[in-house]
């Protein structure tokens, strides 16, 4: 059966599609391995993806040093070489460090910057637009904000309509957060279609998003190509289609967001089955795993690789 699929109306310069999340690959010391990290990227330029996404949540930013997110995004930057767009993570609860931090990463190449509004206390929606605004005032890129907001709401069409009007680099919002459609709905309304909206939490919204009009999901990066296939399948109304292969990839996604540290487990081992990643260690302070959470994270991740082979997509690529 196929569905008409309402197009998403916005400027030709709106970024489209499947943007992954590049995980930090580390040695058996924890040492960051950025020739690892450059295979990642170039398995991204292969799997067709729109744009990559680093250093965020999915690539344990949080346990990283300052120099070593300037070295991924400098090695993610080089590896690319131009065939897919980089977005550089700049996060930071402060805003006087997370425009240093955006500042550097624009000046390092990035094509994009993105960053997580600081949830980790309340804030008034003013608070919020304070720091956005500083941040976009400080880069000329084109600049993704990123809410998810656990404790509260997240921005919606007001925050957006009113950022929108003031800043031209200011082009999405990635948004993770269930029933989200009326907000994606009223967003679009309020900013006649210059913001995109990506989904995150993995991709586990996605095919009930696009009608919605979204125009990309930020997904892990070891499924990527997969992902690429549904949404171009569901973007063209083969909405079916777009779910035979998506159910072989949902257990496993929803496992993953379960937490974010078992996410880091679940996609690494998933690159490391793929031959596309040496090592699936994940830096401490992380989870213990029981034998019976790696069995199953086995299990789900082997309906993953059967789908793989079901599209042509092989074991690496």
């Amino acid at each position: 059966m196929m569905n008409q699929i309402p197009e998403n109306n916005g400027s030709q310069r709106l970024l489209r599609g499947v943007v992954p999340i590049v995980p930090t690959p580390f040695t058996t010391d924890e040492d960051v391995d950025l020739q690892s990290l450059a295979e990642l990227v170039e398995f991204a330029c292969h799997a067709q993806v729109s744009a990559i996404c680093l250093p965020a949540y999915g690539s344990e930013f949080y346990k990283l040093t300052d120099a070593e997110r300037t070295a991924l995004v400098a090695t993610a930057v080089n590896q690319a070489n131009g065939r897919v767009r980089v977005i550089a993570q700049s996060n930071h609860a402060s805003v006087r460090n997370a425009t240093e931090i955006a500042r550097r990463n624009e000046g390092l190449g990035a094509d994009m910057i993105s960053f997580a509004i600081p949830r980790q206390f309340p804030l008034s929606d003013d608070d919020v637009i304070r720091y956005c605004e500083s941040i976009l005032k400080s880069v000329s890129v084109p600049v993704l904000i990123q809410d998810f907001n656990p404790g509260g709401s997240s921005v919606g069409s007001v925050f957006a309509g009113r950022l929108e009007s003031c800043f031209g680099n200011f082009g999405y919002l990635k948004l993770e957060e269930p029933m989200m459609g009326p907000k994606v709905r009223a967003i679009r309304a309020a900013t006649r279609d210059r913001i995109g909206i990506f989904e995150g939490w993995g991709g586990m919204y996605l095919l009930e998003l696009i009608p919605y009009g979204i125009c990309g999901v930020m997904p892990g990066l070891a499924m990527s190509d997969l992902f690429v296939r549904v949404f171009n399948l569901a973007s063209c109304g083969d909405v079916d289609g777009a779910l035979s292969i998506y159910r072989s990839m949902f257990p496993q996604i929803v496992y993953g967001m379960q937490s974010m540290e078992l996410f880091h487990h679940v996609e690494k081992r998933l690159l490391q089955a793929r031959g596309l990643l040496s090592s699936s260690v994940v830096r401490e302070p992380t989870l213990r795993l029981e034998a019976c959470v790696e069995a199953h994270i086995e299990l789900l991740n082997r309906s993953v690789l059967a789908e793989l082979e079901r599209q042509g997509l092989g074991i690496s690529t």
